[in-house]
């Protein structure tokens, strides 16, 4: 199956961003993509973190939900759709959701993002905690052929979540659509996607924000995606366009086989 990571630089506007994710999702298909995967944030990066408050949708309604719905029927993909912010029973909070759609446009899944950013180096400050509130559990899904698991950003420094998304089998694809700082991503994104990627024996998509904002933010990048060995088969440094690579299952369960390190875990 050959696979997509989309990177974005996503800015106020949310009907341009969707334009712009729509236009990569019809070039990742026109090169044979048949699953794509948006990153968090696709829709909006606002100038304030109340922003997402203002456009949150309903579950299951709303025009970004449409239009990923709307996407993967007219193009017959598999679509992670990054992260858009749907409302929670809280009227000061929403939850960053991850919503997958099959490639006949109905939603597959839901996964609401549990570990939620916080960071303070003196100059840079976020607490994703002001304005989302945490997801419930782990999601994992079956996609085509494969097991999918999702998680966002920074859910990629809990390891115990993807054990956690393995129980009954694992999973052959992990998704990390994520909005890394520069600050942060430069030391650790690549370092913390390949060891996911070891760890399960499974590939890693990782599509990303990746430039600097309108709002004056500036995001790390460097969509890639990531084979079972922890090889990188394709990235992007920076600026919008498509981390493409082949998910080799064949490849996959001759590496399960040699290092058979999933049977031996004992915690």
């Amino acid at each position: 199956m050959k696979l997509a990571a989309i990177q974005m630089v996503s800015g106020p506007e949310v009907a341009a961003n969707l334009a712009r994710a729509r236009h990569w999702m019809e070039a990742a298909r026109a090169q044979g993509a048949e699953l794509v995967a948006l990153p968090e944030y696709f829709c909006l990066m606002g100038t304030a973190d109340a922003d997402k408050l203002a456009i949150a949708e309903a579950d299951g309604e709303g025009p970004i939900q449409a239009m990923l719905s709307q996407a993967a029927h007219e193009l017959g993909l598999w679509v992670i759709g990054g992260t858009l912010p749907i409302r929670s029973a809280r009227a000061d909070k929403v939850r960053n959701a991850c919503c997958v759609y099959a490639p006949d446009g109905r939603r597959a899944a839901r996964y609401d993002k549990l570990h939620l950013f916080c960071f303070d180096n003196g100059r840079e400050r976020y607490d994703e905690g002001r304005v989302l509130e945490p997801g419930d559990a782990p999601v994992t899904l079956q996609a085509g052929p494969l097991k999918l698991g999702l998680s966002v950003c920074y859910d990629l420094r809990f390891p115990e979540l993807y054990r956690a998304m393995g129980v009954g089998g694992p999973c052959d694809l992990l998704a990390v659509p994520a909005a890394f700082t520069y600050t942060t991503g430069q030391k650790h994104w690549e370092l913390l996607l390949r060891a996911r990627a070891v760890e399960n024996l499974a590939y890693v998509i990782a599509p990303a924000q990746g430039g600097t904002h309108p709002n004056g933010r500036r995001t790390w990048g460097h969509s890639m995606i990531v084979d079972p060995w922890g090889e990188v088969l394709a990235c992007l440094p920076e600026g919008e366009g498509l981390a493409i690579a082949e998910l080799d299952a064949p490849r996959m369960a001759a590496l399960r086989a040699q290092l058979p390190a999933l049977q031996h875990r004992r915690l």
